[in-house]
């Protein structure tokens, strides 16, 4: 399922109109609006919205254990191990950049990449869209870092994952959700 390219009138009687947008910032990864809205009885509100052009992040399995990057994030101010991941480029497949994300900050290519999951990050206040896919059967090969990335590479077995957890190393939802897919994988043989 990808939730991007559909609305879902899961229960209409909630919608809220869109009245007008008002562009606050336009970055290089994300934009900022706010939107005043006309809710269900009638009132108006505002929404400040973050848009985002989606991202995928990569569970790569190299037999029993999994890859993962250790990397500063100037937002949380420390460093946080993840699992590979990055942004869609414009006009840019999911499945596309899964793979290219996996070669670039890992140096792995996958002979085998499925697509888990699709999920929004933060949907109170953005629209980021993150499509999960698991990699396996990985063949090393040479990464291809942008000049402004730094990690460290690694591979951790399921259990160094809960510790990593436990301290806090590991603290991001995308790769906290890829861990617990993971165990799922192994106990049941499926997602």
């Amino acid at each position: 399922m990808n939730p991007t390219n559909h609305k879902h009138p899961a229960n209409p009687k909630l919608d809220e109109e869109t009245i007008s947008t008002k562009p606050i910032f336009e970055g290089k990864v994300i934009s900022l609006q706010v939107d005043t809205v006309k809710l269900p009885n009638g009132q108006t509100a505002t929404r400040e919205i973050i848009r985002h052009p989606g991202a995928v992040a990569v569970l790569a399995l190299n037999g029993d254990r999994m890859l993962v990057v250790d990397q500063y994030r100037q937002a949380m101010g420390r460093t946080e191990v993840e699992i590979p991941a990055g942004k869609l480029d414009p006009g840019e497949e999911p499945e596309v950049a899964a793979a290219r994300e996996l070669r670039e900050e890992t140096g792995y290519v996958a002979k085998s990449l499925r697509h888990l999951r699709s999920f929004y990050t933060s949907p109170g206040f953005a629209d980021e869209i993150i499509h999960l896919y698991i990699a396996e059967e990985l063949e090393a090969g040479d990464m291809a870092l942008d000049e402004d990335e730094f990690l460290e590479v690694s591979e951790i077995t399921i259990e160094e994952a809960y510790q990593l957890m436990d301290q806090n190393r590991i603290s991001d939802a995308k790769t906290m959700m890829a861990v617990y897919a993971w165990d799922l994988y192994r106990t049941t043989g499926r997602f």
